[in-house]
């Protein structure tokens, strides 16, 4: 059975690298696919919306993207009938209110404070996994 991959919208390379570390460390087999700005991943999503077969099976995004930042992603996620009920977790090294309001305003499924401390972000990405990954391999 191939597994649905997950798109991580990022556009910094130690965070793609430290998020791939952490798949591997959390034994999170899906596919990660990196869409390094919020232009990219729409073209994606767009390209692969057409068969739901290819649809991500998470969307992790940070906020702060060159070209349309992720909270305009979300919107657009959120707009099209092919992606809407994708589940959609915003990643920030951001934890003020203000900003996890706009996250959830925008479409987030979830919000995910990106973390200095690694055996942190391992603990969420299992987290991530039990909640959007282990639950939809079971439909």
């Amino acid at each position: 059975m191939t597994l649905a991959p997950v798109l991580l919208i990022e556009d910094n390379l130690d965070d793609v690298e430290l998020t791939r570390l952490a798949f591997a460390e959390a034994g999170i087999d899906h596919p990660l696919v990196v869409a390094p700005d919020g232009a990219f991943a729409l073209d994606w999503l767009r390209t692969h919306g057409n068969d739901a077969g290819t649809l991500p099976a998470l969307v992790l995004i940070d906020l702060n993207l060159p070209k349309l930042d992720g909270r305009e992603v979300m919107r657009a996620i959120r707009a099209n009938p092919a992606t809407r009920h994708l589940p959609v977790v915003a990643l920030s090294s951001s934890g003020q209110p203000a900003d996890i309001d706009a996250s959830f305003a925008s479409g987030a499924d979830s919000y995910l404070q990106k973390p200095v401390d690694f055996v942190r972000f391992i603990e969420d990405v299992r987290r991530l996994r039990a909640q959007w990954l282990d639950a939809r391999s079971d439909d």
